[in-house]
């Protein structure tokens, strides 16, 4: 059922299968890794999803539409922009009357949904615009696509509140995404679609990223021994709040030993209740993420109303979409942003093909918990965040969690987290345990791809990160003066393309260490990187810092890096056992390896 979603590279080799794998032009270069390196880790990197993405850069041009891009071994960003936040750094621009992009359907199959990566601007004086697009098949009309900015256009820093574009603050968060059901018969396999700006299509401009295809199949049916949300008061026809009815159909469930059943349909969830919805306990299913929708529709400016799922020991939750009509971050703020899935217990969690839109964090803690096979995007906070709770609680350990087969795109923070946190009292246990395995992280607006912060035993194997706009594609160290050291990690067989954006001096991959200011000053950072591929980073490749690491790097592919391959600066402590790498397609000027702590930190081999 799922597949590698493709990705097309314009007049160069594929890097394998994985979705969003590859970036436009001569940006990054798949055919610069010789094929016998580079296919083993590519094959395997990144989530397997039922759609495929293309991007909008290696469609056909129409009108006067243009391409916009970050050019290889360019200087550095130093502030957020459409093309820093695009998948692959380019996007296509559609500005007037006639401009088009014509992408085709090479995916084998029917697709009858399209998700559209897009951006169009916001209004003069902030929360957004909503306009359409014209989609045509073949060359022929078929429907106008509904795009909005109402859910874009943050302002980094301004003075008011972050929706206001007169408050002094920088734009970023430009993207949302749109699902399209297809109007009229699927988009057969070897069509063409074409977005095209005519003039009903009112925004002063489309900046269009990419395009998911996807063949959605029908909706699942009810399971026995199951009790139906609508049958206790629930709403699918999004006309009345439905937390009341949903959560009195989980506490029946509880009590029965039945499962719960939330058939196909859109659900208000504003009721102003005391808290949030609890599933704990209870195996809980919907019809499939494009069919059944939980909607939070958080009165704003939101008062402190948490709009959370808690899901506990013993919980399993599959099969919805999880949307919210948050406008920025804060959890259980004025914005109206909230977590989406808030998981703990100590004795185990699934959750399984869940869509979560518009939310804060995943946030994901207790022992034994897996959450695998589902999406995210657009959110205000972490995609997918592995944690202790930040205090102690015996059902939040953060113990040997698993987050595999995921998608996160155009997340406020990593895409991806562990982050183990002693508390201000020191005395919050260490993590172990945590599995990130097989993931994509596409275009995060803030932040970084992966990020490990602390712990011990942590795994980060075979995920694919693409086009991190303000930090680095991947980051190993610890999370503030609290963070617990980061005892162990292994790191192998990652797919990690750019980073080291626009937020001060960032790089490819970041390898760092407590503070002196740290409970845990004198910890070192322990991390084993082998047959990862590291390519195109915006500054070096691998930049290893702070003072104390020891660092194993084996077969780790370093391609086309804008500055140095691998850059230890000044102060930093430690060993490193280098075996094996390859440091390649070096700008003018630059160096494979700069040491510039020979004395404190050794490299051998």
């Amino acid at each position: 059922m799922y597949r590698k979603a493709l990705s097309v590279l314009s007049g160069v080799a594929l890097l394998a299968t994985c979705a969003l794998s590859a970036l436009p032009r001569d940006e990054i270069r798949a055919d610069l890794v010789a094929a016998a390196d580079a296919a083993p880790v590519a094959l395997a990197a990144g989530a397997t999803t039922p759609f495929v993405t293309v991007e909008a850069e290696t469609g056909t041009l129409g009108g006067g539409a243009r391409l916009r891009s970050i050019s290889p071994g360019a200087p550095a960003p130093t502030a957020a922009s459409l093309e820093t936040e695009a998948s692959g750094y380019a996007l296509v621009e559609l500005k007037a009357t006639g401009d088009s992009v014509t992408i085709p359907n090479s995916t084998g199959k029917n697709a009858n949904t399209l998700v559209v990566r897009a951006s169009i601007p916001d209004a003069p004086a902030g929360g957004g615009i909503t306009a359409s697009l014209n989609l045509y098949v073949n060359g022929v009309f078929r429907q106008a696509i509904t795009l909005s900015s109402h859910q874009a256009w943050n302002y980094r820093e301004a003075t008011t509140n972050p929706d206001d574009p007169r408050a002094g603050g920088m734009p970023y968060r430009f993207y949302n995404e749109f699902p399209v059901w297809v109007t009229g018969a699927p988009i057969a396999a070897g069509s063409t679609i074409k977005l095209q700006k005519d003039a009903a299509n009112t925004a002063a401009v489309y900046d269009i990223d990419s395009v998911d295809l996807e063949n959605v199949g029908a909706a699942l049916a009810q399971p026995a021994n199951s009790l139906s949300v609508v049958t206790y008061g629930a709403d699918p026809n999004f006309s009345k709040d439905s937390t009341v009815a949903i959560q009195d159909t989980v506490n029946a469930a509880r009590e029965q030993g039945k499962s719960v059943w939330i058939p196909r349909g859109k659900y208000l969830t504003n009721s102003l209740v005391s808290k949030p919805l609890d599933f704990t306990g209870v195996t809980v299913r919907g019809a499939g993420m494009w069919y059944t929708t939980i909607y939070r529709k958080v009165p704003l400016p939101a008062n402190s109303w948490r709009s959370q799922i808690l899901v506990g020991s013993g919980t399993t939750l599959t099969d919805l979409q999880i949307d919210a009509n948050a406008i920025w971050r804060g959890i259980g703020g004025t914005g109206g942003s909230d977590y989406g899935i808030n998981a703990s217990g100590a004795g185990g969690w699934l959750v399984d093909r869940i869509w979560t839109r518009h939310i804060d964090a995943n946030w994901l803690s207790g022992t034994n918990g897996v959450m695998r096979n589902s999406r995210t995007a657009d959110t205000y906070g972490d995609g997918f965040n592995v944690n202790n709770g930040n205090t102690p609680n015996p059902d939040k350990l953060g113990r040997n969690i698993t987050v595999q087969n995921n998608f996160a795109r155009n997340t406020g923070d990593d895409s991806f987290a562990t982050y183990s946190d002693a508390g201000a009292s020191g005395t919050n246990g260490q993590m172990s345990g945590t599995k990130i395995l097989n993931n994509t992280a596409i275009a995060p607006w803030w932040a970084n791809g992966i990020r490990v912060a602390g712990g011990q035993n942590v795994e980060v194997r075979n995920n694919l990160v693409n086009s991190v706009s303000s930090n680095s594609a991947l980051e190993l160290s610890v999370f503030g003066d609290t963070g617990h050291p980061l005892e162990s990690v292994t790191v192998s067989g990652n797919v990690l393309l750019g980073g080291g954006g626009w937020n001060g001096v960032r790089h490819g991959v970041r390898i760092g260490s407590p503070s002196s200011t740290s409970l845990f000053p004198n910890a070192y950072s322990n991390v084993t990187m082998s047959n990862n591929i590291m390519r195109g980073a915006l500054r070096a490749g691998l930049h290893i810092d702070r003072t104390r690491v020891n660092v194993t790097l084996t077969n780790n592919t370093i391609d086309r890096p804008a500055k140095q391959g691998i850059w230890i600066p000044t102060g930093v402590t430690g060993t490193g056992s280098f075996t094996g790498n390859t440091v390649q397609n070096l700008f003018p000027g630059q160096v494979a390896t700069q040491n510039d702590s020979p004395a404190t930190f050794k490299i051998t081999g």
